[in-house]
């Protein structure tokens, strides 16, 4: 449990009262252990932040050069939100230890913008422009998205937590397969034996060591697993060799912002999204820390994101969002301190002015990051059903909500092309597991829970052990739930 706040006793050696105890997320931690806890965060979520800038920037036909520039320019971003997110200014920021970054969200209706632009050269231009509006826009609605707080209870959130480990977990699984999907040994022996070698390190690390070495074992996995990888031909030092010591990403590089209205639309639509998923990312990371997130948090949150959204095109970068696989860190290491996350911002805002530091941590093989990926994002599941064992699973009502938001968020997992016949801007939202279930949960919730409350008694009915009576225990439920 979290430290509850004490106040010291003002007689104590005749001192004045001290101030509250600091929870452990305002914590401070020693130098090593902030810089290494840090670049964990950074190693975790690194690739998901680098992906969307190489996809999009290869679909326009960006040069090396100018791919280097737009994934450098994403991690500077993304090092500014997370601050934004993490420290705080003003009433902007949860404060809590939440890592922003490039929402893959975005990835879909960028490329259409992108295909539907006659001139590729207008496209980031185009881009921009629809990230800033719907990045101001978002930052105005905050508080009253906020307020919806109170249709996210635990049989919500727990449901959405799990969603989100789940929806991760094909990213690791992908990753351990190999770089590229069409290469002729994507999934081959060597790419899967690395993954599985990295996640036995971290499980061994994780099982015999303690203190630091236990909390860092994440880093030192993918450490390990690099090096293991290096005979095998997998591990590559080229973008080391071929990156500038320092770069700074020049203000609209690529031209001033162009406002659309179509693409303004799109990516509105996407704010949506990402909105409703950073407020069920924060959910579940008030309950990890122990910390909940109530609506004034979720508003300072909500308004980090849209800001460092807003604000990112300035740098050439995309929109900012949430990062859940940093949240299943949190839960694993139980390393809450935001000040260690903030440090990991301070990493990523290095990254992006020297291309020399980012591609150091290019480096790790994805199948070592996959291998790794499988502890953390299995971590958030794992959370989420702790949270589901306090939702009141007692009840028939609470029951039926969690099958239905699992079973219609697992629907983009299991099945990509089940919404395949359904309109470009309704499949950005249909296409998120994550937001799906969410959308489901909250609507069952309100159905169910809020709307003809006299039902909520109702409880699971047990299947009956042979022999049992109707007239004996389960009856007796039946008739104090009627």
């Amino acid at each position: 449990m979290a430290a509850q706040p004490q106040v010291r006793n003002a007689t104590d050696a005749g001192s004045a009262p001290e101030d509250l105890e600091k929870h452990p997320v305002d914590e401070t931690l020693p130098p090593l252990k902030m810089l290494t806890s840090g670049l964990q965060h950074v190693a975790a979520m690194y690739a998901g932040v680098v992906a969307p800038p190489l996809i999009v920037g290869a679909a326009i036909g960006l040069s090396g050069t100018e791919l280097t520039f737009l994934t450098g320019a994403s991690l500077f971003t993304a090092g500014l939100a997370t601050f934004l997110q993490t420290l705080g200014v003003w009433k902007i920021g949860a404060k809590l230890p939440f890592v922003n970054g490039v929402t893959f969200a975005g990835v879909a209706p960028m490329l259409a913008i992108v295909n539907t632009t006659e001139n590729k050269a207008d496209a980031l231009p185009v881009i921009f422009g629809a990230i800033i509006v719907a990045g101001l826009l978002g930052f105005a609605a905050a508080p009253f998205f906020s307020r919806l707080v109170r249709f996210f209870p635990p049989v919500v959130t727990g449901s959405v937590i799990t969603l989100i480990g789940v929806s991760l977990l094909p990213v690791a699984f992908g990753w351990a397969q190999g770089p590229n999907p069409k290469a002729e040994d994507y999934g081959s022996t060597t790419y899967l034996s690395l993954a599985g070698i990295t996640l036995v390190v971290v499980l061994l690390l994780r099982r015999f060591t303690r203190g630091f070495l236990k909390q860092v074992a994440v880093l030192v996995g993918l450490v390990l697993g690099t090096i293991i990888a290096i005979p095998f031909g997998v591990t590559d030092f080229s973008p080391v060799k071929e990156a500038d010591l320092v770069g700074f990403p020049t203000p609209f590089h690529f031209g001033a912002p162009q406002f659309a209205l179509a693409a303004i639309v799109s990516m509105c639509v996407v704010m949506l999204v990402s909105m409703t998923e950073s407020t069920a990312d924060m959910l579940a990371l008030g309950e990890i820390v122990e910390r909940p997130a109530d609506a004034k948090t979720i508003a300072a949150g909500l308004r980090a994101d849209t800001l460092g959204s807003a604000l990112s095109p300035l740098f050439n970068g995309f929109m900012c969002s949430a990062f859940a696989q940093n949240i299943g860190l949190v839960a694993m290491t139980r390393i809450r301190s935001r000040f260690v996350v903030a440090c990991g911002g301070g990493f990523l805002v290095l990254f992006g002015l020297s291309p020399v530091a980012a591609s150091l941590i290019s480096v790790v093989p994805r199948p070592v990051l996959g291998g790794a990926g499988v502890v953390l994002f299995g971590s958030v599941a794992a959370s989420g059903i702790q949270t589901l064992v306090k939702a009141g699973l007692e009840k028939d009502n609470n029951v039926l909500i969690v099958a239905v938001s699992l079973a219609v968020g697992i629907i983009p997992i299991t099945k990509p092309e089940f919404y395949h016949a359904f309109p470009e801007t309704a499949k950005i939202i249909l296409d998120s597991g994550i937001s799906t279930g969410c959308v489901a949960a909250v609507l069952l919730n309100f159905v169910f829970n809020h709307l003809g409350r006299g039902r909520d008694a109702d409880e699971v009915t047990a299947p009956m052990e042979p022999g049992e009576e109707i007239s004996g225990t389960a009856g007796a439920k039946a008739a104090h739930a009627h």
